[in-house]
Parts: C-alpha cells; sequence; structure tokens
C-alpha cells in the first residue's frame, strides 16, 4: 500500500501542557483518515503541526516522500497540504467567488493586498482561474451565490465556501477540523457526500471530527487521541469494538 502521509513521534508542548505526545501514522493515498477524541486531546492542535502553523518540539512529518520538518505553512500549501479551520475563516466583507479566488494565490504569487485593493495581477488571476472557481462553488452547492458578500451566509454556506477556498489550493491532502460542527442533520448528509465524492477523485483527506456518525460513515481509519496520546487506532469497527474508546468516547453508540 502507497503511503501519501507519514508522521513520526510529533510531539508539542506549551509550557506545562503536553498537548501532543509521540504521536506516529501512516495514511494511505485515497483515503479518509479520521481523528477523534475529547476537547482538549490535542486534535487541533496535531492538524497545526502537520500543515505548519506551528513547529513540533520533536518528531518529523513526510508528505509524498518530501520531508515537512522546517517548512513554513505557505510551503507545505503549494506542495498539495490544504486546510479547513475549526473556526471559519472567511474574507467576511469579499464575495463568495473573491474567497475561492483568494485560495490560488499560493500557486500564483499574487500579493495579498490584491485581493482588497485590485491591482493588475488579481484581475488577470481573476480572468484565469474564474471558471476554475465557478466550478467549485458549483460543487459545494453555492454556485449561485457567487456575488454575494461571504459575512452575509448563513453558517453552514460559509462552512462549504471554506471548503471550496481550501481546494482552490489545489491540494493532494485536505485536512478538515470539524467541518460538520454546526450543521443540521441535512447539511453533514451533503457534507459526507462531497468528502466522499473528494476521495473519488483522488483527494486524501484527515478529518477531526466529533460527529461520531460521520466518522462511522467516512473513514477509513481511525486515530483517538486522549490528552495528546495515541489512545487507538483502527478502522471504524475496530473503534467501536475497543473497550477503551467505547468506554471513554463512544458510549452507548457503540451498542
Amino acid at each position: 500500500m502507497n503511503h501519501l502521509f507519514r508522521a513520526d513521534a510529533l510531539s508539542k508542548r506549551f509550557g506545562g501542557v503536553q498537548a501532543v505526545q509521540a504521536i506516529s501514522f501512516e495514511i494511505a493515498e485515497r483515503a479518509i483518515f479520521a481523528v477523534i477524541g475529547p476537547n482538549g486531546a490535542g486534535k487541533s492542535t496535531l492538524l497545526n503541526l502537520l500543515n505548519g502553523i506551528i513547529a513540533a518540539d520533536a518528531g518529523s512529518t513526510w508528505f509524498g516522500g518530501v520531508d515537512l520538518t522546517g517548512l513554513a505553512a505557505f510551503r507545505r500549501a503549494r506542495l498539495g497540504l490544504g486546510r479547513t479551520f475549526q473556526k471559519i475563516r472567511l474574507f467576511r466583507h469579499l464575495t463568495v467567488l473573491d474567497n475561492v479566488l483568494a485560495g490560488f494565490h499560493v500557486h500564483h504569487r499574487i500579493p495579498a493586498w490584491q485581493y482588497v485593493v485590485h491591482g493588475g495581477a488579481y484581475r488577470e488571476d481573476r480572468a484565469r482561474f474564474g471558471a476554475e472557481a465557478r466550478e467549485l462553488l458549483a460543487f459545494v452547492g453555492l454556485a449561485d451565490r457567487a456575488s454575494v458578500v461571504a459575512g452575509s451566509l448563513p453558517y453552514g454556506e460559509q462552512r462549504m465556501l471554506e471548503l471550496a477556498r481550501a481546494l482552490a489550493t489545489r491540494p493532494r491532502l485536505l485536512m478538515a477540523d470539524e467541518p460538520a460542527a454546526g450543521l443540521n442533520a441535512a447539511e453533514v448528509e451533503r457534507l459526507v457526500e462531497r468528502l466522499s465524492r473528494l476521495r473519488e477523485r483522488g483527494l486524501t483527506l484527515i478529518v477531526v471530527e466529533h460527529n461520531m456518525d460521520l466518522v462511522m460513515n467516512l473513514a477509513d481509519r481511525v486515530l483517538v487521541m486522549d490528552h495528546g496520546e495515541r489512545l487507538f487506532e483502527g478502522t471504524p469497527a475496530d473503534v467501536q469494538r475497543n473497550p477503551t474508546v467505547i468506554a471513554a468516547y463512544l458510549g452507548e453508540r457503540a451498542s
């Protein structure tokens, strides 16, 4: 089996708190790898280590055979690591379309200020990548919202817009931090369908999520974290059968 991503003994401490302790795992190409655990387990910190927002105290990460140690987040993005966030981070005063167009900047070296004060480089990119941006909006169900100001969208649509913007970076590996947070049942169902389609298109995904139905129906493998440490890793069926995981996190939902 070909592995696209590998983490070896990743660790991170913040003062007296060991947020992540010696976490290791491998992710196969075109797999969906879920990370679960209670609040404070270190899941978001782990994602921040993977995409370079924060530096690890120890350990290493490899992506497609490339050692990511010391690489800044924007360089990892250019290699094909995409990311959405637990707290939505849109350009709220820009249109929906402009938010997606902004995702292309990691590949085309346009100064960030030109997405606010439009210059020649911005206009060139807008013309060149407008069609692709609109395709992404159609994929997430926002084709008719392109000219709407992002901050005026309902919460569920803002989640979908953040996904479209992350896809505009053209990732090979997409990391989604609680993508179902705040979504209703119908929106979660549409999210699962879109994430499945992304895998069918060849994308590999890491999903941090509290929605156990989503995880159990979507993931190929699941890493369970507790207090920054690896509690268990296995298939969704393995997780549902593991007594420690059942007692700690799944409870009645594992029956």
